[in-house]
């Protein structure tokens, strides 16, 4: 029986009181433009003191893992979720280029069940990915919470697919939001990630992938829906760029990092 996503938000969040933080993940860009005055400070400390932020303080969970654009399966990059679980069936999740203050809002993903993507029309269904390998390849991990809690987590997420578009491609050494937003896809077999992108991940949050593999060879991973992954059959959809911002250079992995560390 799968855990329901309450339950496994509790124990993400109890975990969260004594797990281990994540090494920090910098934004490859810097954004031109002034630094802030101390007039800013002043006002952006007063609205961290007086504003509420429902939808912020709803994100509960940070999942790290990779994506590459659709019909361009060779220019890849590391994608850092966080998520709020809005009921048992669907989550929500902005993506950044890293894991601290100065990270850049890459874009957004949504999560579904797979009870609810069966009812989606199969022209829809094309713009989603599933997430069986990302979870049995261990590609897919939420850093810094006990093993127990994640491997409950990946056991939801096994049947889950995600419609993911990027709005900031910082990957591609865009200082700004240019361009237009671009579908992306994630990896459903061996093979297709760069894996040195994948060790220098996993280096930096101290990940074993084979440990990984194998701590999560009890979950069950559903076939996926054959109308997802479209790219996989040759059902390619991307925006065309008019601008010609983006030209899809593979991507640069990130270093492992120092010692640097930042609490999650």
């Amino acid at each position: 029986m799968r855990q329901p996503l309450q339950l496994i938000s509790l124990s993400i969040a109890c975990g969260a009181l004594w797990a281990c933080s994540a090494a920090d993940t910098h934004s490859p860009v810097e954004t031109p433009g002034r630094p802030e005055s101390a007039k800013t400070q002043l006002l952006e400390a007063g609205a961290a003191t007086l504003q509420a932020k429902p939808p912020i303080e709803a994100i509960n969970a940070y999942l790290d893992g990779f994506h590459f654009y659709n019909g361009h399966p060779d220019v890849q990059m590391e994608a850092h979720h966080y998520c709020s679980i809005l009921n048992e069936d669907v989550i929500q999740c902005v993506i950044f280029d890293g894991n601290t203050k100065q990270a850049k809002i890459m874009g957004v993903e949504y999560i579904i069940d797979e009870k609810l993507f069966a009812g989606l029309p199969a022209k829809e269904k094309a713009m989603w990915h599933s997430h069986g390998f990302e979870v049995s390849s261990g590609q897919l991990i939420a850093p810094g919470i006990p093993q127990v809690a994640e491997h409950a987590l990946m056991q939801r997420l096994a049947h889950t697919y995600g419609k993911t578009w990027h709005t900031w491609h910082t990957d591609q050494d865009k200082a700004l939001p240019v361009g237009v937003p671009q579908l992306m896809m994630g990896f459903t077999a061996d093979g297709q990630a760069d894996p040195k992108m994948v060790e220098q991940r996993n280096q930096r949050l101290g990940v074993d992938s084979a440990r990984t593999r194998a701590q999560r060879a009890d979950i069950k991973i559903p076939p996926a829906d054959a109308a997802a992954d479209g790219w996989q059959h040759g059902n390619v959809i991307q925006l065309e760029d008019p601008t010609g911002a983006h030209l899809h250079h593979p991507a640069k992995a990130t270093p492992p990092a120092s010692n640097s560390r930042s609490s999650q």
